[in-house]
């Protein structure tokens, strides 16, 4: 039975010993920007890509070409749609790619859409899949009893930036060691994404999460008190620059007292996907690391990852 992982110590793969070359990563959300630019990161660090990736389900079956113009690599990627009919074809080409390189060094990077969410994770656990859970909303409570139930390999955070995830991780201790500190501070959230992005960040939940704890500020409802930005005309005037509208994230905290007389705010403003991109590679060679020492299946977070100095 698999259980949330305690973070746990280890070298910077993740505790295992891991061939880079050997393995081979799905990236599934292609032509997607934010895969597309995980499996350019998957090249620069030295991973190869398997042959066949999920993609959206109206999408037409292609073959693309992903660069990564750092280094120069590149590789030739089938995209599938998820159809069922388009699963038994990525199920087909799992096996062949697993009997040429051993089951254990396939593993799976997800960054599709919130909707896709927990049936993408069902058949990652289902076929004994190691996955990297980058995508953002759907049903988080059944993706983690849907991952756990079936014994299943899972990095899932809902942000992927190491800086971020530090700054997440800072806030959980201190909401934890001082909850309430902030007692009767009203809260505020205004974040800013690309247009085509579906859901309410990920980050600002988890953010607003332990600052809820910080305030007893009971009354915050995520979905109704977030100010989300999402038109470019909002976005620039929050300081997002013209040439990162079309990838970026600007998230704003404010706590204000009572009396209005005292105010903190906490701001983490990023342009472009490669801190994401570059830690979601660095996630999955951790996951890899950890299959290879032959325990049991484990959920693991980015802190998770960031704990163990396998964040390159």
């Amino acid at each position: 039975m698999m259980s949330t992982s305690t973070p746990d110590g280890g070298s910077g793969s993740g505790g295992g010993s891991v061939d880079a070359s050997s393995l081979r990563i799905m990236v599934n959300g292609m032509p997607g920007p934010m895969a597309t630019a995980a499996a350019e990161a998957c090249l620069r660090k030295g991973l190869r890509l398997a042959p066949v990736a999920m993609t959206g389900p109206n999408v037409e079956p292609c073959t693309i070409t992903v660069h990564d113009a750092v280094t120069g690599a590149s590789a030739e990627v089938r995209l599938v749609p998820a159809t069922d009919e388009g699963r038994i074809e990525i199920a087909a080409s799992m096996a062949g790619t697993r009997a040429a390189v051993g089951k254990e060094n396939l593993l799976a990077i997800d960054y599709t859409h919130p909707s896709a969410v927990n049936d993408n994770a069902i058949f990652y656990a289902s076929n004994d899949l190691p996955f990297v859970m980058g995508t953002t909303g759907g049903d988080r409570a059944r993706l983690a009893e849907d991952v756990t139930s079936r014994g299943a390999f899972a990095v899932i955070a809902p942000n992927m930036g190491k800086q971020i995830v530090a700054m997440q991780a800072g806030l959980e201790d201190a909401a934890s060691k001082f909850p309430s500190a902030f007692a009767g501070y009203r809260l505020e959230v205004t974040e800013s994404h690309q247009s085509n992005k579906a859901d309410t960040s990920g980050t600002a939940k988890a953010v607003i999460s332990s600052l809820v704890r910080l305030s007893d500020d009971d009354d915050f409802d995520v979905e109704r008190d977030v100010r989300m930005l999402r038109d470019d005309e909002s976005s620039m005037a929050f300081g997002v620059s013209e040439g990162a509208l079309g990838g970026h994230a600007f998230h704003t905290y404010t706590l204000t007292s009572p009396d209005g007389s005292v105010q903190f705010q906490l701001r983490h403003n990023v342009e472009g996907r490669t801190v994401y991109a570059e830690g979601t590679a660095d996630a999955v060679k951790f996951l890899a690391a950890k299959v290879a020492t032959g325990m049991e299946g484990k959920v693991f977070s980015m802190i998770d990852v960031l704990r163990a100095g396998a964040l390159e």
